[in-house]
């Protein structure tokens, strides 16, 4: 089967009838089974998936088939899929089965996307190289060797590999962004709350994201355009009416942007120097096109880190209290008593790392830590938001590498979780002030591994967002 360039182009071949779902479904089922080393799917749906398509097709001839008709979608293993296993690629919800279908799942059905399966990632979403997985760790497509990041790397390989078209991750810390960066593709977060988190398992609630992947912007902005929007299960989400992003990427815009980049980012000590050349040659480039591209100070970005990881896992000592072998999922049988129970369950059934920062939640939230670490952690992240949003006052873009270094090795920073949280140092900005990012191939460095630059804007604007990374892709 031949490459496409966008999803458009296929539905033009699917409407002609030089294409079907079902010849696009055996494609990706090749491509997983030809790729299965690369550990990015925990189930393939095959015969499901053959199923559907057969359905689609006869929508399309029917004319009654909906806007993502012949769209090949993979999930993260934190989104509920009704009758389908759900585990967050953990060992603490074997055996779990989904009861229901997650909004933003429920609504690719709706529009006649077709699922072919799950994909592995690290437990519960903690990590930022997909080696915390109970599955083993997911490989990168472009050096078997290199970690593809996390958490959501089986998404983005899977779409890196041409498994699916498109895949739906989570973004609590930069789990969209940072993997799409490792892997040479597209990773888009939304604004917090535009699109709904019913159905997502829950790691740090008040950062957790639905994001999307892709290779195509075009893509992207059609899967949010169906996604996105209000939802009576999910009090948090916005009821901002949303755009027809797929139509106004595709629109021709002479329009020119005012773009920010921070100082600090690109003084980091921490920075591969391939990544800033690749940064800076796209703020030249920008600024040849005619745009007004300005480097600030930012002072605060030494506090993005430290925020993060106290309210994260402040959060997540709180959600991840309710897996204690009770009521389902995976249960110690080497439990004695109730308390043995609790204790050898969690300690059995979670991985080291999750309980790493189920023990650092629980810490800062201890009475005596409190107000020292929690409620300050809370004062500062809105100030970054604060000073965040001048900036938007200004200026329509913040620009900046999406990782400190490309794809790193398997095991290389295992033993030191520090240097594993250095790799979220400027993807959690997005995060921490709740506004939409996106993460955009910038070339590779001198090993061939792809660089991300990423793209942040004010809440909302999405649309906008999406056209500026479209122009990028195009001057790159």
């Amino acid at each position: 089967m031949r490459s496409y360039a966008t999803f458009r182009d296929i539905q033009h071949d699917l409407q002609q009838g030089n294409l079907s779902c079902t010849d696009l479904v055996k494609h990706h089922l090749r491509k997983i089974k030809n790729k299965a080393h690369l550990n990015a799917f925990l189930t393939v749906y095959e015969q499901e998936a053959l199923d559907r398509a057969v359905e689609v097709d006869q929508k399309i001839k029917q004319g009654s088939a909906g806007k993502l008709a012949g769209l090949i979608v993979a999930l993260k293993d934190v989104l509920s899929h009704a009758q389908h296993p759900l585990q967050a690629s953990s060992k603490i919800l074997d055996g779990f089965i989904a009861q229901f279908n997650g909004t933003a799942v429920q609504r690719l059905l709706d529009e006649d996307a077709i699922i072919i399966g799950r994909n592995n990632c690290d437990e519960f979403a903690m990590g930022s190289s997909n080696e915390n997985s109970a599955f083993g760790p997911v490989l990168n497509d472009v050096d078997n060797t290199r970690v593809p990041g996390g958490s959501s790397g089986g998404s983005a390989v899977a779409v890196q590999a041409d498994m699916c078209r498109v895949s739906l991750g989570s973004d609590t810390g930069g789990s969209v962004r940072q993997p799409a960066a490792f892997c040479g593709i597209l990773g888009l977060k939304p604004t917090y709350s535009r699109i709904s988190r019913y159905g997502l398992a829950a790691y740090a609630s008040s950062f957790d994201c639905i994001g999307i992947f892709g290779t195509c912007v075009e893509d992207i902005a059609l899967v949010l355009e169906v996604i996105a929007g209000k939802d009576e299960y999910d009090s948090t989400a916005s009821r901002n009416d949303v755009p027809s992003y797929s139509a106004s990427v595709r629109e021709l815009s002479a329009k020119k942007y005012k773009v920010a980049y921070l100082n600090e980012t690109l003084a980091s000590s921490g920075l591969q120097p391939e990544i800033k050349e690749a940064t800076v040659a796209t703020i030249d480039k920008l600024r040849s096109a005619g745009h007004e591209v300005d480097g600030i100070a930012f002072p605060l970005i030494e506090y993005f880190l430290p925020t993060y990881y106290i309210l994260a896992t402040a959060e997540a000592s709180s959600n991840l209290s309710r897996y204690d072998g009770v009521r389902y999922g995976y249960r110690s049988p080497n439990a004695t008593d109730l308390h043995s129970l609790y204790k050898k369950t969690r300690s059995e059934g979670f991985s080291k790392e999750v309980q790493r920062r189920i023990l650092l939640g629980t810490f800062v939230l201890s009475s005596s830590y409190y107000d020292t670490y929690y409620a300050q952690a809370q004062k500062v992240r809105r100030i970054i938001r604060n000073k965040t949003k001048e900036i938007f006052e200004r200026y329509d873009f913040i620009l900046m590498p999406t990782t400190p270094s490309t794809a790193f090795k398997i095991g290389e920073h295992i033993a030191d979780p520090i240097e594993m949280y250095l790799a979220d140092l400027f993807s959690v900005h997005a995060n921490v002030a709740g506004i939409p990012g996106i993460s955009i191939p910038c070339g590779t460095d001198k090993q061939g591994l792809p660089i991300g630059l990423q793209l942040i804007a004010d809440d909302f604007e999405e649309e906008k967002l999406l056209r500026a990374a479209n122009m990028i892709m195009n001057l790159n």
